[in-house]
């Protein structure tokens, strides 16, 4: 089994790993099943050291396990991107962690290997007179996302101008069609549409697994004309349309852990260290809020991003 090999304490616990090996055979994402075996192997390995059977642990060996999550100390030490990171885990990422638990245990239940599951859920509850909603183990914490100033992003797009066109062109992109990491990483020539400045995102690199049509605006298309005749003194091939410049990986697909190292240079360039691979998706909808639309961007729509471009 492949994921035993990445995390050998699955090797001891049969269970756990025929779970992800389900949910593996059915398909689910790569990054999926990686962030769920990892978050299932960091509990497994906390109840190895309190010598407690996954399979029959309670409720309070499941919140000693919480209370490990927020204790924990913060792998970026002293250079914390926001206030409350720099001890325990993020909520977001507590509550993460807890969903491969969760879903462990329904397993173990429709296995009738045990009848309740310790983690519980939120859920709607009705009653005789009132309705109401049970909480969670651990109550979601929903903060606005943060997007730059004005004056922020000049400076971001002044550090931007130092960049190759590639990168250029791959922040354009990022804001004008609001675009996640994978999905820009994954785009490929054959989904550009010059002739209506339109991009489809093709369902397998979505997070929500639907095919969308994106525009672009004109001044993008011009550094989009500007790469590809770049690109085209590497390769004429169709294919992955952003390609890698090192030496080491010189003509092969650009990786989304390249793209993040890109941003978080600029980032830094600019002193804007909270700016991240997705405040980009953040700003253009903010933007499109601000201008009165309630919804993703249509390709019928004008240049709906009212900001400077890179």
């Amino acid at each position: 089994m492949v994921l035993a090999e990445k995390w050998p304490i699955l090797l001891r616990h049969e269970q756990a790993a025929e779970w992800l090996q389900v949910w593996s055979d059915l398909g689910r994402a790569p990054r999926t099943i990686d962030a769920y075996a990892r978050g299932l192997t960091e509990y497994l390995t906390m109840c190895e050291r309190a010598a407690v059977d996954p399979a029959s642990a309670k409720r309070a060996h499941v919140a000693a396990y919480v209370r490990e999550l927020t204790e924990r100390p913060s792998r970026r030490g002293a250079n914390v991107v926001v206030l409350d990171s720099g001890a325990g885990l993020s909520n977001a990422t507590i509550q993460q962690r807890l969903v491969p638990v969760r879903l462990y245990y329904d397993f173990l239940i429709e296995d009738g290997v045990r009848e309740s599951n310790p983690v519980g859920r939120g859920r709607y509850t009705p009653r005789r007179k009132l309705a109401g909603h049970e909480r969670g183990l651990v109550s979601r914490v929903k903060k606005l996302p943060w997007i730059p100033t004005e004056d922020e992003w000049l400076r971001l797009l002044e550090a931007a101008l130092g960049e190759p066109i590639r990168n250029r062109l791959m922040l354009a992109l990022a804001y004008d069609a609001a675009l996640r990491r994978e999905e820009l990483c994954s785009l490929r020539t054959d989904d550009i549409d010059p002739a209506h400045r339109t991009l489809r995102i093709r369902a397998e690199t979505t997070k929500s697994r639907k095919e969308r049509i994106v525009p672009y605006s004109a001044s993008t298309g011009v550094l989009l004309s500007l790469y590809l005749a770049w690109r085209s003194s590497i390769t004429r091939a169709r294919g992955p349309l952003f390609l890698s410049e090192s030496r080491r990986n010189f003509g092969q697909p650009l990786s989304i852990w390249s793209w993040s190292k890109i941003v978080r240079r600029i980032a830094l360039a600019a002193d804007v260290p909270r700016f991240s691979t997705h405040t980009t998706r953040h700003l253009c909808l903010t933007d499109l809020a601000r201008m009165g639309w309630n919804c993703m961007p249509s390709p019928r729509w004008p240049d709906t991003p009212t900001r400077k471009r890179p």
